[in-house]
C-alpha cells in the first residue's frame, strides 16, 4: 500500500466515524423530542413494571419509570394491591413530574377518584338511577358509595319509608342499623373542587321517569316560559324539573354575567322561571335558559354607539389576529390586524402596546354576537368626512346650548364693563 492509499483509508475512516457520530446525535435528539414529559395533575395510562413492598414502578412513556410509594402506596387497600400484576395496564395520576430524587411521583388512588368524578358527571347528565349501598352516616344523613367516591344523602332526601324506620335520639340510633343496606339514589349536586357529592333517594323513585318525560316533552313548546324547581347542580349547569321532567340550564344560559359554577346563583329546591330554548324529542333532552328572560345589559350599553363614530379606547390585549380595546361603559371591541394601518402589519405589537389610549372608528356593530369592530387606519378616512363634520357641528351646538343656560348676572354684581 503506498502513502496515498494509506492517507485515503485514514480519511475514509475518519469520515465514517464522523457520520456515525452525527447519526447517533440525531437519534438521541429524535428520542428526546419524542419523550412525552408528564405534567402535574395529568392522567396517564401506564404499564406496571415491578411491584415491591415499598414501591410500584410504572412505565408511562417518560424518560424514567414513575413510582407509587410512601403515602400514595399506603392509600391503596390490601384488596386493591392484590389485584395489581406486573404487565398490567393501569390509569395513573401525576402528582409530581419530578421530585428531589428525579422520580415521577404517581398515584393510583387519585386516578381512580378522578375517573369516578368524570363518571358521576355523566350520571347527572343521563339522570341515571344508581344502585349502591349505605356505608356510613353522620348527624345530617347517610353516606353511600358511588364508585370510589363517598356521596352524602341529606335526611330531607331520604325516602319517607326509610325515615319512618329511623327512630332514636342520636344519629347512631337512627342510622347505624341501616349501614350495609342497599339503596337506590340519584345524584343531585356535583362540585369536584369542594369534593361535594349530594345524593337523593327520593329523586330515584320507582315511578316510570321515561313515561313521565315523554308526556312532558310532548306538552312543552319552544320559546315558552315555565316555572320549575332546581333538582341538581353540576359544573356544566343546573337541572330544573318541569312537571316531572328535568331540563338542563347550561352554565352559559344562567346569566349574562360570568358564572363559574351554578351554586353562585342557584340552590337545589329553588323555584325558578325558565324559557324553553330547544327540545330534542329523539334524545329526550330539554334545553332551558334563565338568561333569556333577563334584559341583555350589553345592548343597553351599546346603544350610545353607532357605525362610523369616533371613540376613545384603551388597548387591553394583543393577539396575532388583532388588538382588543375597551370603550366607554366597559364595552370591548376588536381592531382586526387589517384595520391597524395602511401598511402591512405582521403583528399588532408593531404599532400598539397594552395600555395605549387611541382614537378609533367603529366600523361594525353585531348586536346578536356582542361584537364591535374597530379601525385605527380609518380614523382619518375621507369616506367618513361628512359624518365627522355633522358630529362636530352637533357637539358645538350642544356646547352652545349648555353655555346659553347659565344664570343672568345679578344687579348687585357689576360686570367688567361697568366696574370702575
Amino acid at each position: 500500500m503506498d502513502q496515498n492509499d494509506a492517507l485515503s483509508g485514514a480519511t475514509n475512516a475518519q469520515g465514517e466515524q464522523a457520520n456515525n457520530h452525527q447519526t447517533m446525535e440525531s437519534l438521541l435528539e429524535s428520542e428526546a423530542i419524542n419523550i412525552d414529559l408528564p405534567q402535574a395533575g395529568e392522567m396517564r395510562t401506564g404499564t406496571i413494571a415491578s411491584i415491591g413492598p415499598n414501591q410500584i414502578l410504572i412505565s408511562i412513556g417518560a424518560k424514567s419509570e414513575g413510582v407509587v410509594a410512601g403515602r400514595e402506596l399506603e392509600q391503596l387497600t390490601e384488596e386493591e394491591r392484590a389485584e395489581l400484576q406486573v404487565g398490567q395496564e393501569v390509569n395513573v395520576y401525576v402528582v409530581n413530574p419530578e421530585d428531589q430524587n428525579g422520580n415521577v411521583v404517581l398515584s393510583l388512588k387519585r386516578a381512580l377518584e378522578q375517573m369516578s368524578w368524570e363518571s358521576v358527571e355523566k350520571m347527572v347528565a343521563d339522570e341515571e338511577v344508581i344502585d349502591t349501598k349505605i356505608i356510613g352516616f353522620n348527624k345530617g344523613g347517610l353516606i353511600a358509595a358511588i364508585g370510589n367516591l363517598r356521596g352524602f344523602i341529606p335526611s330531607s332526601q331520604i325516602s319517607a319509608m326509610r325515615r319512618a324506620q329511623a327512630a332514636g335520639d342520636t344519629p347512631e340510633k337512627r342510622w347505624q342499623k341501616m349501614v350495609g343496606e342497599p339503596i337506590s339514589v340519584r345524584i343531585i349536586e356535583v362540585d369536584q373542587e369542594r369534593r361535594r357529592l349530594i345524593l337523593s333517594e327520593r329523586a330515584a323513585s320507582s315511578e316510570s321517569r321515561a313515561a313521565m318525560k315523554d308526556r312532558v316533552i310532548s306538552e312543552l313548546e319552544e320559546g315558552q316560559t315555565y316555572t320549575g324547581r332546581v333538582t341538581s347542580l353540576a359544573d356544566f349547569g343546573a337541572f330544573v324539573n318541569l312537571n316531572g321532567a328535568d331540563g338542563l340550564v347550561h352554565l352559559s344560559e344562567l346569566s349574562w354575567d360570568h358564572v363559574a359554577h351554578p351554586k353562585e346563583v342557584l340552590e337545589v329546591g329553588q323555584e325558578v322561571d325558565v324559557k324553553v330554548i330547544n327540545i330534542d324529542r329523539d334524545k329526550k333532552r330539554i334545553g332551558l335558559s334563565i338568561r333569556a328572560l333577563q334584559d341583555d345589559p350589553w345592548k343597553s350599553r351599546v346603544e350610545k354607539f353607532s357605525v362610523g363614530q369616533l371613540v376613545e379606547g384603551v388597548i387591553t390585549r394583543l393577539t396575532k389576529f388583532g388588538a382588543f380595546a375597551r370603550l366607554e361603559g366597559d364595552i370591548e371591541g376588536l381592531i382586526h390586524i387589517s384595520e391597524l394601518s395602511e401598511n402591512r402589519v405582521e403583528h399588532p405589537k408593531e404599532v400598539l402596546k397594552e395600555g395605549d389610549v387611541k382614537t378609533l372608528r367603529i366600523i361594525r356593530i353585531d348586536t346578536d354576537q356582542h361584537r364591535i369592530g374597530l379601525s385605527l387606519r380609518k380614523v382619518d378616512s375621507a369616506a367618513f368626512a361628512d359624518k365627522d363634520f355633522k358630529m362636530l357641528a352637533q357637539q358645538l351646538d350642544e356646547q352652545n346650548e349648555d353655555e346659553g343656560t347659565g344664570e343672568e348676572p345679578s344687579e348687585e354684581t357689576p360686570n367688567e364693563e361697568t366696574n370702575e
